[in-house]
């Protein structure tokens, strides 16, 4: 049973899903398997300040792999307290927040261990890491005119180049928009990228 709105499901089967895990249909996001724990690592390369992209990338895959995506993407809403299926969304958001944290260097969990759940977790680390500004185009830019071929062979020189031009091609798409602007900031914004 995927659940959408969960506060639409009959409490017959929500008994039955916070009885026992096993019971609750595997395509559901508030199914556990038993392999989970919260010492899962989802990714192989903890976030350490940079490299959010690639970090984001990771974890988003596996996550998805997981079926706990609406977790941080607010499909898997928090039901109510009194709800039935509570405390099984919350063995879940704590579940899918300890692999975030357990994918984040010490640094970066020291600042945001605190947070009520994982869309506030998530949501804290978008806001940090995820900018987009003159700085970091133009560092990109600079490390793709830095690098060169050096002693790598043809197809290690390729990868590299291409990982950074992957970079530099999502950041560019994030910063374009394509909502109907009346007041002038779409402008705005367009010289200011043009500018820097």
């Amino acid at each position: 049973m995927v659940v959408d709105d969960l506060s639409k499901v009959d409490s017959t089967t929500l008994n039955v899903g916070v009885q026992g895990n096993s019971e609750i249909d595997r395509s559901d996001h508030l199914y556990l398997h038993p392999s989970d724990n919260p010492g899962v690592m989802i990714v192989f390369v903890p976030l350490i300040v940079i490299g959010y992209r690639s970090w984001r990338l990771s974890v988003l895959r596996g996550l998805l792999v997981k079926n706990k995506l609406g977790f941080i993407n607010g499909e898997c809403k928090r039901p109510d307290p009194h709800s039935p299926i509570f405390r099984q969304w919350e063995r879940c958001d704590d579940m899918v927040s300890s692999w975030i944290l357990n994918s984040l260097s010490k640094y970066i969990v020291d600042s945001v261990e605190y947070a009520n759940d994982v869309v506030k977790l998530w949501i804290e680390l978008e806001d940090r890491y995820e900018q987009i500004n003159g700085a970091r185009l133009y560092q990109i830019q600079k490390k793709i005119n830095d690098t060169s071929q050096g002693t790598l062979d043809i197809t290690s020189y390729y990868t590299k180049l291409k990982k950074i031009w992957e970079e530099l091609s999502t950041l560019s798409k994030r910063s374009q928009y394509s909502c109907n602007c009346t007041c002038g900031a779409k402008e705005n914004f367009y010289k200011g990228e043009q500018d820097k």
